[in-house]
């Protein structure tokens, strides 16, 4: 008798990115000839140390997703021969904070994970709580990555995690790029993989409670001083008590159609901004004219980017006041942007730079 529905469907999925991410790291033989030390025998020869597997590590929080996804990766990773650990951070936010998070490495251990490390961070103010959470969370797992060498971590985020974070961007009046929602894969060389974002936090949760894993619940994830708790507990219930069942599948779906949509214009915004820029490099206001809008927005914002702007903290809003340059000219002066970037109209050329 096989596995329970629940536990098929994780150790499936995780099953499938470890095969992806088999595909794109480097090969034993690869390994050995790049980055194995050469040790110079007593006969003169060179002996090779044997290259280590590759190591896969699962972001945990105690959560039903992430402790499902942990049992999963214990599972799967020794039979594709990879090697399998975890980390889990504590945010400081709590109090016992820390005992928690050394039970949760302590379960993840017990799961045959190694290695495993809690990791403390302090986190800051900037963006708001969930925001400064999240950047010191990622920040931590980053450093952990390259700490251990690892292929990529896993991240717990189910489709119903997909499902708030399509509506959050919709709440903000934000682009398409924010409809697409989390990506599968992400990061620097692709390092996080998520791979329950097609299974939903039922199954997750189904799947700890027939193997006797124990979760923990974070009150915060409850806690409705939080704009995602409070969409979780009030607002998609309430979308589907007006709209009827099927609404989470919908935004999922959503989020993957606008995230092919929002490829393709970031690909033909690439294409398109060597045409619009003269022999000096600057870009041509006439030229950019020319190009459809959400093409035309694409290159001014990797332009403002590029000339110091932080990409957190450059909005819509500031995009929209440097297209009026180009689409609105009425000899308006020089518009501000976060990092000190200031973006102004000089003879038919739009400069962004420092100021």
């Amino acid at each position: 008798m096989g596995p329970h529905p629940a536990v098929a469907a994780i150790r499936l999925a995780v099953r499938r990115v470890l095969h992806d991410i088999l595909n794109t790291v480097p090969t034993s033989g690869e390994r050995r000839d790049r980055a194995a030390e050469r040790l110079p025998s007593p006969l003169g020869s060179t002996l090779v140390s044997p290259p280590a597997s590759p190591l896969v590590l699962v972001a945990c929080s105690g959560g039903a997703d992430s402790m499902a996804l942990a049992s999963a990766l214990a599972f799967e990773a020794p039979r594709l021969g990879l090697r399998a650990g975890g980390i889990t951070v504590d945010h400081g936010l709590q109090p016992g904070s820390d005992l928690r998070a050394e039970e949760v490495a302590l379960r993840m251990r017990g799961l045959g994970l190694d290695p495993v490390e809690s990791v403390s961070v302090d986190v800051g103010r900037a963006g708001g709580p969930e925001a400064a959470a999240r950047d010191a969370r990622y920040a931590a797992l980053d450093a952990a990555l390259d700490r251990h060498g690892a292929a990529a971590i896993l991240l717990g985020h189910t489709r119903d995690d997909q499902a708030e974070t399509v509506l959050l961007g919709l709440a903000r009046g934000s682009g398409i790029r924010s409809l697409s929602g989390m990506a599968a894969v992400s990061g620097a060389g692709g390092r996080y993989r998520r791979p329950f974002l097609h299974l939903d936090r039922q199954t997750a949760r189904k799947a700890c409670m027939v193997q006797s894993l124990p979760v923990w619940d974070d009150p915060h994830n409850a806690d409705p001083s939080y704009t995602r708790s409070r969409l979780r507990h009030e607002g998609l219930p309430a979308l589907e008590k007006a709209l009827g069942k099927g609404v989470v599948e919908a935004l999922a779906r959503t989020a993957q159609l606008s995230r092919d949509d929002a490829d393709a214009l970031d690909s033909w915004a690439s294409q398109a901004e060597a045409s619009v820029r003269d022999a000096t490099g600057e870009l041509e206001c006439a030229k950019l004219y020319a190009l459809p809008p959400a093409v035309r927005r694409r290159i001014l914002r990797r332009a403002a980017i590029e000339a110091g702007a932080p990409a957190g903290s450059l909005f819509a809003r500031h995009i929209e006041e440097i297209d009026r340059l180009i689409t609105g000219w009425r000899g308006q002066g020089a518009i501000n942007l976060p990092g000190r970037v200031v973006a102004q109209r000089q003879g038919g050329r739009l400069v962004i730079r420092q100021g």
